[in-house]
């Protein structure tokens, strides 16, 4: 096995596992909370990496860099670990992952109007036949599956608006993208998405003195670990360098694997419920998102 292909299995296992610690952590603190301590410190780190080419952003890109992070991160972020807190974990990552490349392509037309083709509006069609299949169980009062957390369905469906937020962000970042260094970029806009969900958390949410001490104990500790160097960090620099040498269809292949190993952990590690509804729905969005990602 090459290193790059040893690189692309630890970043799926990594990327499939962060939805645990979320999931975990989000039953002691609140979760909106644990996103802003998750992505404050990753920012921080990806700075502090970042060295002599942390301040090399031009002013005229600061406007759309700020805004660009509180679609990525603090909108984004604040959707889906509250819709993790009450969504199984593996539902949450096929909805999370599948759409990407979906809804990447309805912000790219309404952004920058690229040309939607036939094969992409089949891409779309097959995504929104999936996700009705994955919203059927819920809406119909669990006919499959024993039904779990009342909200369950608004968490879905939270996750699946933050996913929306994140590509409408990342296509907006494209202008900015190649006017400073991609670690100056990631890491200025994790930063100020974690100080926008500060924010948010402060605002929405009952922080007491009680969750700041349960940071630094069992499990919210290791799950912020766990989050901010393996879904933060090594997670992305593995991405980037994949990026490099793969390209972007490949490295994006992640998109298929993670989300297997979400809802295998989600049912073995949680005994979170999966049946023929949930597994025809997220066939049928891995078959979209195959489609999309197509060359």
């Amino acid at each position: 096995m090459s290193r790059n292909a040893l690189l692309f299995a630890v970043m799926c296992l990594v990327w499939g596992l962060t939805w645990l610690p979320v999931k975990v952590g989000s039953t002691h603190v609140p979760p909106v909370f644990l996103a802003a301590v998750r992505f404050s410190i990753a920012g921080f780190l990806m700075l502090v990496w970042a060295g002599r080419d942390a301040p090399k952003v031009p002013a005229s890109a600061w406007p759309r860099l700020i805004g660009t992070a509180l679609l990525l991160n603090t909108v984004n972020y604040a959707l889906l670990f509250w819709g993790t807190k009450h969504a199984p974990t593996g539902l949450a990552a096929i909805v999370n992952f599948a759409t990407i490349p979906i809804y990447t392509l309805l912000a790219s037309r309404a952004i920058e109007g690229v040309h939607i083709d036939g094969r992409k509006i089949a891409a779309i069609a097959l995504g929104t036949v999936g996700l009705c299949f994955l919203f059927a169980t819920r809406a119909m009062g669990g006919l499959s599956v024993a039904h779990g957390d009342p909200l369950e369905a608004m968490g879905l469906a939270a996750v699946a608006g933050g996913t929306l937020f994140y590509c409408v962000g990342a296509v907006l970042s494209r202008p900015i993208a190649r006017t400073m260094p991609t670690l100056t970029l990631a890491g200025w806009q994790t930063l100020i998405g974690g100080i926008g969900l500060t924010a948010v958390s402060l605002a929405l949410e009952p922080i007491s003195y009680a969750d700041v001490r349960a940071l630094a104990s069992w499990p919210v500790l290791p799950a912020v670990v766990f989050l901010v160097i393996g879904g933060s960090l090594m997670g992305f620099t593995i991405y980037m360098r994949l990026l490099r040498d793969w390209g972007a269809f490949r490295a994006g292949l992640y998109a298929f694997v993670s989300p297997a190993i979400a809802v295998a952990v989600g049912v073995l590690a949680l005994s979170e419920p999966f049946g023929w509804s949930e597994a025809i729905g997220a066939l049928l969005m891995f078959g979209a998102a195959a489609i999309a990602l197509k060359r």
